[in-house]
C-alpha cells in the first residue's frame, strides 16, 4: 500500500463543483471533498481533495504510507484552491492527514480531514476513511415527519448529553455507547412522554469538557460512542419508535487545535485573520469568516449533511447572537463597525439567511433553531420579509424571567408578578420553544431542584408548577435531563445522572408528574396552538396580590378549551372564584398536588359546575379549591 502510486486522472469534481464552490453556493461539498472510497477501473482505492489554496505542497500522509511526508503529493486544481489525488489500496479504517507546506516563512503542518467522515478516538487526532452505507429502517417517519414538526405539532423535547446521561457502574462507570443508548433511551423516552430528544453537539470535538461545542470535525460524530453507523442506529431507532431527533449545531466558532481549521495552510483560511473579527473573547476560539463564499458553502454543507446522510429532523444553531453582533463580548475599540457603521455583523446574517433558506428548501419537513439571547427582529420569520429564516427561536427571556420569579420566596412573589407575566407581551412575536436547558444547570448555578426555595416539599411543589406552568404556556418545550428526576446536584459531564433517587416517593412523585404533563400535552388539541394568539387567552394575570394567574388555551376547533390556573404561594386558596366561557361541568383534568405527585392532596373532586356568576368579565364561574404551591388544569366536559 505505501509503495502505490498516487494517480491524478481520477476526479470527483468538475468544473461546475469548482465554479459553485468558490461562489459559495456548492451545498453538498460533503460528496467530493474530503476522503471517498471508489473503484476506479478496477482499482479499489480511496480519492482526496482539500481545499488549501495558499499551500505550496499538499501530501497525503497516513498509516498506509508510514506517514511519509513526500511520498503521495497531492496534485493542484488551480485557481480552485483544491488539491486532490487517488491512491489505490487505500480502504475503510485507513488513517490519515493532510500534510501542508505553505507559504508563510517555512511552515508546515499535519491537518485532519475537515470533511472527514470519521475521526481517531481523542486524543488523537487523525481522520479516518470510512463509507456511510447503512440500510435504514425509519422509512414511515420519514414518511409522516411533516406532521411530528409542524408548529401545531406538540414538541416536547428532551435534551441529553450523550456522554453522561447514564454511565455502565461495574465497567468503570463508561459512558454508553450510541447503540446502547439507542436502547435505553428510547425506553425511557416512551416512558416519559417526551416528542424529540436533543443531542447535545454530537460532531467530533478534541475537549470532552467543551460538551461538543468546541468542534473540530464538522462532518464526522465523535468516535467517543461508536461509529457513523453506530451513530445511525442510534438515529434509526429513535424514529422508527416516533421520536424526533435534533442535533446542536455550532457554525459560530472552532478552537485553535493544531490538527483542526484554524491557520490551515498558513493563512487564516476558514477564519477573519483581524482578531477583532475573529477570535471568540469568551471561548478563546476562532470565528468563521462568514463572507468568504468557500466557508459559506463548508458551514451549508455541513448543515444539509447531518439532515441528508443521517435522517436529523431539526438542527439547534448554537450562540448565534455571537454571530449576529460584531461587538458580541466585546469592549470599545475591540471591534470593527459594518460598512454602515453599526454593530450587525451583515455578512453573518446573510449566512444565515442563506442556511435557513437552503435547509428547509433540501428539507421542509424539518426544523431550525435559534438560540439567540436577544430581541433581534423577526428570527423566525422568512427572508423575504426580512427575517432570519429559523423555524423556531428559544424564548431565553421566559427562561430567565421565570427562574428569577419561581426563586423568590412566596411571600415576595407579588412584589414580582410581572416576572411571570411579562412574557404574554411578545409569546407570538417569534415561534418559541421554552427552554429549560444544560446551561442553567451548570457552572455553580445549581440544579433546577435546588433553585426552589422553601423546605423540600416546597421545593418539589415549586419545581412541579414551575414545569406545569410552561407546558401551559403557548411555546414548545424542552428539559434538560435530570429536571424530571429532580436531581439535586448540578450536572457534571464526568458521571451519571443520579437516578438513584427514583427510589424515594419525592423524585418519582415528579418523575410523573412529568409524565403525565407530557401526555395531556401531546393528546391535548388545545395545547398545540403554540405559535398563533387564538391559541392563548387570559382569564387573570392580574392578581398579584394573591400570586395567582389564570388563563385559557384554545384549539383550532370550537370546544377545544382547557383553564389552567396557578397558585405560586403554599396557603391553599379556598372558593377562589374563576371566570369561564361556559357553563357546564368543568373536569379537573390534571393537578400537581395530588398525592401521587407528592402533593398534598387538595383539589376539586374531580371537577367542579359553572355557575351563572359573573366574574372576570364572563357569565359563568368556577368556585375552586386551588392547592398550595400548584397548577391545576380543566376541561369544558
Amino acid at each position: 500500500m505505501g509503495g502505490s502510486q498516487i494517480r491524478y486522472d481520477i476526479n470527483l469534481l468538475t468544473d461546475d463543483d469548482l465554479f459553485l464552490f468558490n461562489e459559495g453556493s456548492h451545498f453538498r461539498l460533503y460528496e467530493k471533498l474530503g476522503a471517498h472510497i471508489l473503484n476506479a477501473g478496477g482499482e479499489e482505492g480511496t480519492y482526496f481533495a482539500v481545499w488549501a489554496p495558499n499551500a505550496e505542497q499538499v501530501s497525503i500522509i497516513g498509516d498506509f504510507n508510514n506517514w511519509n511526508k513526500t511520498q503521495h503529493p497531492l496534485s493542484s486544481k488551480g485557481h480552485s484552491g483544491i488539491w486532490d489525488g487517488f491512491l489505490a489500496g487505500v480502504g475503510k479504517g485507513a488513517q490519515y492527514k493532510f500534510h501542508i507546506s505553505t507559504k508563510y516563512k517555512g511552515y508546515v503542518v499535519d491537518k485532519a480531514d475537515p470533511f472527514a467522515f470519521c475521526a481517531q478516538l481523542p486524543p488523537a487526532t487523525a481522520s479516518v476513511v470510512c463509507d456511510l452505507n447503512y440500510s435504514w429502517g425509519d422509512w414511515k417517519w420519514m414518511e409522516e415527519r411533516h406532521a411530528h414538526s409542524s408548529f401545531h405539532s406538540p414538541m416536547a423535547i428532551y435534551e441529553v448529553h450523550p456522554g453522561s446521561w447514564k454511565r455502565i457502574p461495574n465497567e468503570n462507570h463508561r459512558s454508553l455507547t450510541y447503540r446502547e443508548l439507542a436502547h435505553s433511551l428510547v425506553e425511557y423516552v416512551l416512558a416519559t412522554g417526551f416528542t424529540h430528544v436533543e443531542l447535545m453537539p454530537i460532531m467530533e470535538h478534541p475537549f470532552y469538557g467543551s460538551w461538543g461545542y468546541q468542534v473540530t470535525g464538522f462532518f464526522a460524530p465523535t468516535q467517543r460512542y461508536g461509529s457513523p453507523q453506530d451513530f445511525m442506529y442510534l438515529v434509526d431507532c429513535l424514529h422508527q419508535h416516533g421520536i424526533g431527533v435534533i442535533l446542536d449545531w455550532v457554525p459560530s466558532h472552532f478552537p485553535n487545535d493544531e490538527h483542526g481549521l484554524t491557520f490551515f495552510d498558513g493563512t487564516h483560511l476558514y477564519e477573519h485573520a483581524d482578531e477583532r473579527k475573529g477570535l471568540h473573547p469568551d471561548w478563546n476560539t476562532s470565528i468563521f469568516n462568514y463572507g468568504r463564499n468557500e466557508i459559506r458553502s463548508f458551514l451549508i454543507s455541513s448543515g444539509l449533511f447531518w439532515l441528508d446522510k443521517y435522517h436529523i429532523d431539526g438542527l439547534r444553531v448554537d450562540a448565534v447572537a455571537s454571530m449576529l453582533y460584531l461587538d458580541y463580548s466585546r469592549k470599545e475599540g475591540e471591534w470593527i463597525p459594518n460598512q454602515f457603521g453599526g454593530r450587525e455583523n451583515l455578512e453573518a446574517v446573510d449566512f444565515i439567511r442563506r442556511l435557513n433558506q437552503e435547509v428547509y428548501k433540501a428539507h421542509p419537513d424539518t426544523q431550525t433553531i435559534a438560540e439567540e439571547s436577544t430581541a433581534w427582529p423577526m428570527a423566525t420569520r422568512p427572508p423575504y420579509v426580512g427575517g432570519l429564516g429559523f423555524g423556531f427561536k428559544w424564548d431565553m427571556g421566559w427562561m430567565h424571567d421565570t427562574l428569577k420569579y419561581i426563586s423568590h420566596d412566596p411571600v415576595h412573589r407579588k412584589y414580582h408578578h410581572n416576572e411571570i407575566t411579562f412574557r404574554s407581551l411578545y409569546s407570538f412575536s417569534e415561534n418559541f420553544i421554552m427552554p429549560l436547558s444544560h446551561d442553567e444547570v451548570v457552572h455553580g448555578k445549581g440544579s433546577l431542584l435546588s433553585k426552589m426555595p422553601g423546605d423540600d416539599w416546597q421545593k418539589f411543589a415549586n419545581l412541579r408548577i414551575l414545569l406545569g406552568y410552561m407546558y401551559a404556556q403557548p411555546g414548545k418545550k424542552m428539559l434538560f435531563m435530570g429536571g424530571e428526576i429532580g436531581q439535586w446536584r448540578e450536572w457534571d459531564h464526568n458521571s451519571s445522572l443520579d437516578w438513584h433517587l427514583l427510589q424515594y416517593e419525592s423524585h418519582q412523585g415528579l418523575h410523573r408528574w412529568v409524565e403525565d404533563i407530557n401526555r395531556l400535552y401531546r393528546y391535548e388539541p388545545a395545547l398545540h396552538l403554540d405559535t398563533e394568539s387564538e391559541g392563548f387567552e387570559w382569564i387573570d394575570g392580574s392578581d398579584a396580590d394573591n400570586s395567582i394567574i389564570s388563563f385559557l388555551r384554545k384549539g383550532a376547533n370550537p370546544g377545544e378549551v382547557i383553564l389552567a390556573v396557578c397558585n405560586f404561594t403554599p396557603a391553599p386558596r379556598v372558593g377562589y372564584r374563576v371566570g369561564v366561557p361556559s357553563g357546564g361541568f368543568w373536569k379537573e383534568i390534571l393537578n400537581s398536588d395530588g398525592k401521587e405527585y407528592f402533593g398534598s392532596g387538595a383539589g376539586n373532586s374531580g371537577g367542579v359546575m359553572a355557575e351563572p356568576v359573573q366574574e372576570h368579565g364572563r357569565n359563568f364561574s368556577l368556585k375552586l379549591m386551588l392547592p398550595p404551591l400548584a397548577i391545576v388544569f380543566f376541561k369544558m366536559a
